[in-house]
Order: structure tokens, then sequence, then C-alpha cells
């Protein structure tokens, strides 16, 4: 796909604000576990980032995906992983399904607020039960009158402390796995809803991750996002933005371990020279070039699918799962290069490497895309 100017143009000004707005204070939101997502959130929406590809007429631009992936890797500009991943929940994981399937009065409510930075949004799909095995949660939402009572719990919730409303999926029937469940919009500040506090994990230290309890909560059915039943099925269409986000924000990360790495080698002397004159450096480097650039074309054919209004499961899939391993690869080996500077947590690369490690886990992890793969090749067990 051509990139326009307009598309320069946003790349440039995303990556001006990261610089003068994010990025001095990426190392104080590392050690405090947690951004204002708020405070940060809003600065966007003023600038109408976190709506590109949502509806005009709730305050979105109302422009094709290639803008929101062109904002997905610009992201990896930022000197952290947890604050993109934040704010990629924001637009591509938890409010796709509300903008295309939810009505008018809901999208009202929630997607409008949340398109100009006032409400922070987060998704409830994994379970301490059920992660990638998306069919078999637990978490259940029973009609009472003209309400449902939600109950159970999810896990991994990024944003799940800050957050207004969750995008929840519930069983909201008996059956079929497949066609029982229900996405619906609960606001957090419901009774009966309670977060943990941020989970400590290796990476995405700026994240705040939580647990999600749900006890007796009461929403109106007037929350649920489309028809009944139809909550896997949205998921499901919900996950392949996530996993596209996810890729196209692995390459400006990948690119930031490589142009990070090409700057602290050539300026490190070892030896009388630098370590980036040394040919298995360079050469390695180059390489990891080559591989990103693969990676890079798969997720733009795959965008040009989504724009063209063509399936794009199938390359979304390829995207996420070779995103995750060579996200591992890239940084592993520019580690490497920056000999024991590399493993304190002060450097940048180290930061990168325990960052980027997630990609081949959440959103589904590397076993579920080959799962997937395999049964598009016709190749699956059954």
């Amino acid at each position: 796909m051509k990139l326009s100017h307009e598309h320069h143009e946003l790349q440039r000004s995303v990556k001006r604000w990261i610089d003068d707005h994010i990025n001095p204070h990426v190392d104080e939101w590392e050690a405090a576990g947690r951004f204002p997502a708020h405070q940060v959130f809003k600065q966007m929406g003023d600038m109408g980032w976190l709506g590109l590809c949502k509806p005009e007429e709730n305050g979105g631009a109302g422009l094709d995906y290639s803008f929101g992936a062109v904002l997905a890797e610009a992201l990896g500009h930022i000197d952290c992983g947890g604050v993109p991943m934040a704010i990629g929940v924001q637009t591509d994981m938890a409010t796709p399904a509300l903008a295309e399937h939810g009505s008018a009065a809901l999208r009202a409510e929630f997607l409008t607020p949340a398109i100009r930075g006032e409400l922070v949004a987060c998704l409830g799909v994994s379970e301490v039960g059920g992660g990638s095995d998306v069919a078999s949660i637990k978490t259940t939402a029973r009609k009472d009158g003209d309400d449902y009572v939600i109950n159970g719990g999810k896990m991994w919730t990024t944003n799940g402390t800050q957050a207004d409303f969750c995008c929840l999926l519930a069983n909201t029937s008996e059956g079929a796995p497949h066609r029982n469940k229900s996405l619906i919009i609960v606001p957090m500040n419901s009774p009966g809803v309670t977060a943990s506090k941020p989970l400590k994990k290796m990476g995405m230290h700026s994240s705040d991750t939580a647990q999600l309890y749900f006890d007796n909560v009461r929403v109106p059915q007037r929350h649920r996002i489309g028809e009944e039943g139809m909550g896997f099925i949205y998921q499901m269409e919900q996950f392949q933005i996530e996993r596209l986000w996810g890729a196209m924000n692995n390459v400006g990360m990948a690119q930031r371990a490589i142009d990070t790495t090409i700057a602290y080698t050539r300026e490190r002397q070892v030896f009388g020279r630098s370590i980036l004159d040394n040919q298995s450096v360079h050469f390695r480097l180059a390489e990891f070039q080559a591989e990103l650039e693969c990676l890079r074309a798969v997720c733009w054919q795959a965008i040009e699918h989504i724009t063209d209004g063509v399936d794009a499961t199938y390359l979304a899939t390829v995207a996420k799962l070779k995103a995750g391993r060579l996200m591992r690869t890239i940084a592993d080996g520019c580690l490497q290069f920056w000999g024991g500077m590399g493993y304190v947590d002060e450097s940048p690369i180290s930061r990168i490497y325990r960052d980027g490690r997630l990609t081949s886990i959440g959103g589904g992890a590397d076993e579920v895309m080959l799962q997937i793969l395999c049964k598009s090749m016709g190749i699956l067990p059954r």
C-alpha cells in the first residue's frame, strides 16, 4: 500500500508528541507500575487519534484502517511497551465491536466519550481457567427483568484499575459455547465490580494489568453489543484487529530495538574499534532489518485486505505469529550486542526484551495462531 502525505504527517505528529509528552515520563511510569491513562488519553482524544477509524457520528474521523495501522506502528516509538498496549486496548481491542455492532444509544454513551479520551476502556475476555480458549469462559450474565446479573471474573485485564467501562464477554444462555455468549458493556463503578491491585509482571511494567471480579453485578440489557449469542463471533472479529494492531506495534518496537542498538554499538569501543565495525554485528543487524521488512509487508497486505473489505483472518494470524517470534529474535540478538549493559534494567534494549515477549502470548498464543493456520490449510485433526 502506498502511504499518502496524510499518513506520513500522522506518523510525524505522533512521534513528535511522544518525544515531547510521553518519553520524558516513561521511566517514572515504569517505576510506579502505571501511567496516567486519563491524562494521556485526553491528549490523544483532543488530537483525534483515538477515533481515526471510528464513525464520524461518534466523533471519529471515519478513516480507513490504514491510518489506525500507521498509529499502531508509530506508538512503537514510545520507550516502553505498556503505554502503547493500553492505547491499543482503547482503540483496537475493547471498542471495535462497540463501534461496529453497538446500538446508537450505546455508542453515544460509551464510544463517543472514549474517542474523546474522557473514558478509559478495558477488555474482559480471558479468565483464570480460560485464556486462549475463549469458548471455555465461565462468567455468566443471567437475565433478570430488564437487566443482566453478572457473576464471574476476568484475568490479565489491561487498564483494569483505571478503566471506566469493560467490554465483557459472558455466557448469556446455555447451549453451544460458540452461540451462548454476548458482549456487554459494564461500567466499572457498578456495585459488585472489584479490581485487584496491578499484577507484577516480567515486563509491561507501566501497564496496570488487573484481575476483575463480578459479584451479582447488575447492568441493563441495553448495554449488550448487538445480538444476544453473537458475542463469540464479535470477539473473533475484534481479535483480528487486535492481532494486527499487535503485529504493527511490534514492527515499530523492533525497529526501535535495531535503531538503538546501531547507535549504541557505533559508539561503544572494544579492542580499539566500535562494536558495529565487526562484520558479525553489522551483518546480523542487516539480517534483522531484512526480516522486519518482510513482516511489515505481510502486515500491510493484511491491512489492504481490511481496507478492501476482504477477510483478513489468515494474514492477520500470520502477521501476529511472525511478529511475536521475530520480536523475540531481534530483542535477544540486539541485547547480546549490548553486553553487560543489555542485562541491566536501565538499558532500553532490556526493556524491549521484557516487553516484547508478551506478543507470543497475549491476544492468542503462538499455538493458537498455528491452530488457526492449520485449520485454514485443511490439516487440523478433527
